[in-house]
């Protein structure tokens, strides 16, 4: 029973080639379809990425069951990734290159349509993106980044010295209105 468990139909070096290899291709398919992938904005997206893993399953593995091979496949995958996160911790043009730029989506207010396009997004999908960080509006917004790592970057737009003249004006009349509601009560209590 424990020989079956155990045995690798494979050679090492294949089991560990493997899961190197895709591993490699799907850092260069996510970096070539886009941070959209990574945000998961949609059930979708969320589909590709769930099956993504089923579908690469047998390549890395083979056609090999045993609990080695898993164990040699493990070793691999997160070999190859301690690997590869250093190296773009020692060198930014290479960090650049594997995970991409930012992208600018929105400033002050206005929709970059051409990123939105070159990023795959839809109007709709920013903007819920934009009320997960608590923002109503795109007018609400200086700022949206989209991350590399396809999270979301949102910076409020500050209210101008004209909009907060208007505020606390605004706050003073109804202190004002309040001040002469209870004045009239109280006359109209005495009289």
């Amino acid at each position: 029973m424990f020989e079956h468990m155990f045995h690798l139909p494979l050679p090492i070096l294949e089991k560990v080639l493997r899961p190197v290899i895709v591993y490699m291709c799907l850092v260069i398919f996510l970096r070539i379809f886009g941070k959209r992938e990574l945000a998961q904005l949609n059930p979708l997206d969320l589909v590709v990425l769930l099956s993504l893993s089923n579908t690469v399953q047998n390549a890395m593995i083979g056609d090999d069951n045993s609990v080695s091979g898993g164990l040699i496949g493990a070793f691999s995958l997160l070999a190859i990734n301690w690997l590869v996160v250093r190296m773009l911790l020692k060198s930014p043009k290479l960090e650049s290159l594997f995970e991409g730029t930012e992208r600018v989506l929105i400033r002050k207010g206005r929709v970059d349509h051409k990123a939105l396009k070159a990023e795959l997004l839809s109007e709709q999908e920013l903007l819920s993106a934009v009320h997960k960080q608590g923002f109503d509006d795109f007018t609400d917004v200086a700022k949206c980044v989209l991350e590399p790592n396809g999270t979301f970057y949102i910076e409020g737009r500050k209210p101008s010295d004209d909009d907060l003249q208007q505020t606390a004006m605004l706050k003073k009349m109804d202190e004002m209105a309040a001040e002469l509601k209870a004045i009239k009560e109280q006359i109209s209590l005495r009289g």
